[in-house]
């Protein structure tokens, strides 16, 4: 059985989410919880969250099975780009210079090893 998850809008670069991304990709639940708690990354706590309404949403089934966190894996975990915020600061000689704030859409799978 499987649970998803997506997190829209996130006020972060997709290349600063990757990162974090690459360390849990292909891990069960409990052990992609437990080193991005441990992460010194701003994305690992977002992750993180995504990850525990990944696992509440595979609980709150109704027809769903008895296993622990640690029989649950990460089938698939990416990260899309989202709109990109402009914004614009004044630059020597007149000139005006492009600020781009990024976003990032979440989405996260997981799934039982049963």
């Amino acid at each position: 059985m499987e649970a998803t998850t997506k997190e829209k809008y996130i006020r972060m670069s997709p290349i600063k989410m990757r990162r974090v991304l690459a360390m849990v990709k292909d891990k069960s639940v409990e052990e992609a919880l437990y080193t991005l708690e441990y992460t010194p990354k701003r994305a690992a706590g977002v992750i993180r969250k995504a990850l525990q309404s990944a696992v509440a949403n595979y609980f709150a089934r109704d027809n769903a099975p008895k296993v622990t966190p640690g029989d649950i894996y990460i089938k698939t975990i990416h990260v899309d780009g989202g709109p990109v915020l402009r914004r614009f600061r004044p630059m020597s000689m007149g000139r005006v210079g492009r600020i781009r704030r990024r976003t990032s859409h979440l989405t996260i799978v997981i799934e039982d090893r049963v």
